[in-house]
């Protein structure tokens, strides 16, 4: 009666181990599908940025490439506040400081050109 009594167990534990396996391959296939999404939806949001920047649109620059650090409203996150950033740096400073890095920011050479100009313009009036 005792080996009945584990033959349920065992089959619980093959289909446990199988579903596992099987979620491990489907998971491996959908982590190559969003990165090759998010490395196509880079490309669409630094067009869609260039295009919206043109016209001088510091704040959708910010949205898109400080904000998940410096707060969307500037009020600081993983990265420290900057609502009086421009009383302490002028926009050639904020310039240098989003190319280069400062601390343990990064450079975001990905801002370049007109973004650049605008968001360290639109910047240093915070203040």
């Amino acid at each position: 009666m005792r080996k009945n009594a584990v033959v349920p167990y065992a089959i619980i534990a093959v289909l446990g181990v199988l579903t596992v396996v099987i979620i491990s391959f489907v998971g491996i296939n959908q982590r190559a599908d969003i990165q090759q999404a998010q490395d196509g939806g880079g490309e669409q949001t630094e067009q869609t940025q260039e295009g919206e920047t043109a016209g001088g649109d510091a704040d959708a620059v910010y949205q898109a490439n400080c904000a998940a650090c410096h707060g969307a409203d500037l009020s600081g996150g993983a990265g420290p506040e900057l609502t009086q950033v421009g009383s302490q740096y002028s926009a050639d400073e904020i310039a240098d400081i989003v190319q280069n890095g400062i601390g343990a920011m990064p450079a975001q050479s990905q801002v370049a050109g007109e973004e650049l100009s605008a968001l360290s313009e639109w910047l240093s009036e915070q203040q």
